[in-house]
């Protein structure tokens, strides 16, 4: 019996999900896999020290035998064929039934960016999803209302996405070490519902986020074998969409695929993330590689249109589904007009991805399906997908993809305030167990926060003027629109409210990851050290 310790406080129902076989399972996978997964976490550093040195990064001479030879991934199970409209969201309740019900083909029950890792949220959302499989899902509000699956319609696929390789969850503890938190999230979910799930005509199907190399596809996949024989389920019943939201996975989309064809559904064009790596990577390389405000980069810049025409072309090659990404707008039930304008945001965005080939794409709120669908309708019609579409028109350079310097727009002081406005009140959000929040008609997630604190690193580290006010960007004057829009808060919360929260512990954790002189690779490294 593996030494394996729960660090974490009771949560309910936790024993039905923390079972000591299911522990046994998580506690041999991080003995497995927890090794391989610590040196490719470090290699990632090395690599990224080398483009440091170089200001490059460029397609692998190693692999090319397979990028120019010809094969495929698995055919795609039934309930996987149709994808033209997804949904993401936490694995919460209500958030979940909702999700389920909206009409959308996917689920996206996200563990990672949309989900603050709280001990409490981790359990829960386990919690959930089993019930979510079994369709017993139920949640009563503190109004008396009621929240129930359809029975009348198709339910949404389930796709989980656990936490990235990066992060580590404290409160499970193997032989003395804590454990991988994607293995946890992972292990756990299969344990209790690959079974349940393939005997109701699907499977055990994931989103995989964050990941740098194939390598690290390649960790996956033999993390899926070992799972699959482990439990007695066949091979090949795991089915995995990889999220592109890294630079240098954009440079291995190929033999990502290739490490995890047999379980491969198809890749995503996880946008802000992806523009956050472009930052992350290329932040001390010069000003070649500084964005305009990050409401202003749009998925037209060159360098973003490379990475999406590359993502299709690359997929229905290979007879994988391409994904569009979340557009960030938001409908406001109380205000049509501005419903109206992100409705059409919503619109245009979609559009651009159906007709470059994409498969189907991301909403962040029910009310948005509709939209979604009737594009991929107008493009798709009767067919479940444009896989037949192989983009035989595109061949992209690694120029191309690094082509930053050609992206229309310029650093502004209003660009400047909104990146301090929004990471202050998205970390105070995460801090308290939001990690998904509404905030100025968008949704931000982890994601949209690191761009806005990365910005701010880069601008400040590059002697960037802003274009509207002409002033340099300093931490002084960081700080200044910190205080100003801090005191914002607090007139408009109340001063009882305000300090109720955990704006000071926000702040103080934005100067750690904006205006620290070293980069911390992932914000919600030190931000894990904050909650319970």
């Amino acid at each position: 019996m593996t030494d394996i310790r729960i660090n974490g406080a009771p949560v309910e129902r936790g024993d039905e999900i923390l079972t000591p076989a299911a522990l046994e399972f998580v506690a041999e996978l991080q003995r497995r896999f927890g090794g391989t997964r610590d040196a490719l976490v470090a290699a990632r550093a090395a690599r990224r020290s080398e483009v440091a040195r170089t200001g490059r990064l460029d397609f692998l001479d190693t692999t090319r035998d397979i990028r120019e030879s010809d094969w495929t991934v698995a055919t795609a199970p039934a309930d996987l064929t149709d994808r033209r409209v997804e949904i993401t969201g936490p694995a919460e309740a209500k958030m979940a039934i909702n999700a389920l019900n909206s009409g959308a083909r996917v689920w996206l029950a996200d563990l990672e960016d949309a989900s603050t890792p709280h001990w409490a949220n981790v359990v829960s959302a386990q919690v959930t999803l089993a019930d979510a499989v079994r369709e017993q899902l139920t949640y009563t509000a503190p109004d008396g209302t009621e929240y129930r699956l359809r029975e009348d319609t198709r339910l949404a696929t389930i796709v989980m996405r656990p936490r990235g390789w990066h992060l580590p969850e404290r409160h499970v503890v193997v032989d003395g070490r804590p454990a991988v938190a994607a293995l946890v999230d992972f292990g756990l979910y299969f344990f209790h519902n690959a079974r349940e799930l393939i005997e109701r005509g699907g499977g055990p199907y994931f989103y995989l986020p964050k990941m740098e190399s194939h390598l690290e596809a390649r960790l996956w996949n033999d993390v899926f074998n070992h799972a699959q024989d482990a439990l007695g389920i066949p091979r090949g019943s795991v089915r995995a969409t990889v999220l592109i939201e890294t630079i240098p996975a954009a440079f291995e989309m190929d033999e990502i695929l290739y490490e995890l064809r047999e379980h491969a559904s198809g890749l995503n064009a996880g946008r802000w993330d992806y523009l956050f790596s472009v930052i992350k990577y290329f932040r001390d390389v010069g000003p070649d590689f500084v964005l305009p405000d990050r409401n202003g980069v749009g998925m037209a810049s060159p360098f973003m249109r490379a990475y999406t025409d590359l993502l299709v072309r690359t997929c229905h090659r290979r007879g994988a589904f391409a994904m569009g990404g979340m557009s960030a707008f938001i409908p406001s039930r109380r205000d049509p007009e501005l419903t109206q304008v992100a409705l059409a945001k919503v619109r245009a965005d979609k559009e651009r991805e159906a007709h470059g080939g994409f498969d189907g794409s991301w909403v962040a709120h029910p009310d948005l399906v509709p939209v979604c669908r009737e594009v991929f309708d107008g493009v798709l019609g009767e067919r479940p997908n444009q896989l037949d579409r192989t983009r035989d028109d595109v061949s992209v350079t690694a120029e191309q993809l690094l082509d930053v310097a050609s992206t229309p727009g310029e650093p502004t002081a209003e660009g400047l305030r909104g990146n301090v406005a929004v990471a202050l009140r998205y970390l105070e959000a995460w801090l308290r167990g939001s990690g998904a929040v509404a905030i100025f008609n968008l949704m931000e997630d982890a994601a949209t926060a690191e761009i806005a604190r990365s910005q701010i690193w880069q601008w400040l580290r590059n002697d960037v003027k802003l274009a509207d006010s002409g002033e340099l960007v300093t931490a002084e004057l960081v700080r200044r629109i910190e205080d100003e829009e801090l005191e914002t808060l607090r007139e408009a919360l109340g001063a009882e409210q305000f300090e109720a929260g955990r704006f000071g512990d926000a702040r103080a954790l934005f100067e750690r990851v904006a205006l620290s002189d070293d980069f911390v690779d992932f914000l919600t490294l030190p931000a894990y050290d904050l909650i319970d």
